[in-house]
């Protein structure tokens, strides 16, 4: 799809707790509302803000929103809103200020791992999300924004045009960190004195070779049972804990 149509395509957000983080921080993107009988308690408030604003809202059967959502996982309701993808970064900076651990996703082409990184990176405290332009790389979309509950909407989420670039000229007031399978640093022995951009990469290839070189450190995951790895979601949960609490 071309670069224009697909930014001027509308997402669908799904979910109770995604549509909510929608009217929370973004309500102007809502350019309307379908919910089923059972969310109008959920729905009520919603509408009336719509209301206000004289955008369309409309009670339909549970049918005919799988219709509109796209998917029968819609949780009963789902907004329509002005796509949102992730912000090209001017330059090769990062934003003052950012808090908690930044996860730097390159190559993850699954848009449910995406979305359950910016879950737990939200639940976590993280400010943002880094995301490479690497083609495999996916971008904010509906499944995205359905399978992080409410998170990515508490994200700044940026695009690196040259994300080894980016990585070095974070250093050296930032430690560049890679997950890698095997080879690193236990969690544990990764020191905490600057902010960490914790990199995530394919879950079958890993960061490729230019993103490792540009960074300072590997941490690896140790297993302590029959399976080798995690899911890289279900890593990047654990890393975004530990790495997020003080040594010792």
């Amino acid at each position: 799809m071309p670069e224009a149509a697909r930014q001027a395509e509308p997402q669908r957000i799904c979910g109770v707790a995604p549509v909510r983080a929608l009217f929370l921080r973004r309500p102007e993107a809502v350019l309307r509302l379908f919910y089923t009988a059972e969310r109008r308690p959920v729905a009520g408030p919603l509408c009336a803000h719509l209301a206000r604003i004289r955008r369309p809202y409309r009670e339909v059967p549970a049918a005919e929103l799988a219709r509109v959502a796209g998917t029968p996982h819609h949780g009963g309701i789902v907004a329509v809103a002005t796509a949102r993808h992730a912000e090209p970064l001017p330059g090769l900076a990062l934003p003052a200020g950012l808090l908690g651990v930044l996860p730097v996703l390159d190559g993850i082409g699954n848009p449910h791992n995406l979305g359950a990184i910016a879950r737990s990176a939200a639940f976590f405290g993280a400010a943002a999300l880094v995301l490479s332009t690497d083609p495999r790389q996916a971008d904010v979309s509906d499944a995205a924004f359905r399978v992080a509950e409410g998170g990515l909407e508490h994200l700044l989420v940026f695009a690196a045009p040259d994300l080894p670039a980016l990585l070095r000229g974070l250093r050296p007031g930032w430690l560049t960190l890679a997950a890698v399978v095997s080879g690193g640093a236990p969690p544990e022995a990764i020191p905490r004195d600057r902010p960490i951009a914790l990199v995530l990469g394919n879950e079958e290839t890993g960061p490729p070779p230019a993103t490792l070189a540009a960074c300072e450190a590997r941490v690896t995951l140790r297993s302590g049972g029959a399976v080798e790895s995690l899911n890289v979601a279900a890593a990047a949960a654990v890393l975004l804990h530990a790495l997020g609490k003080p040594p010792g």
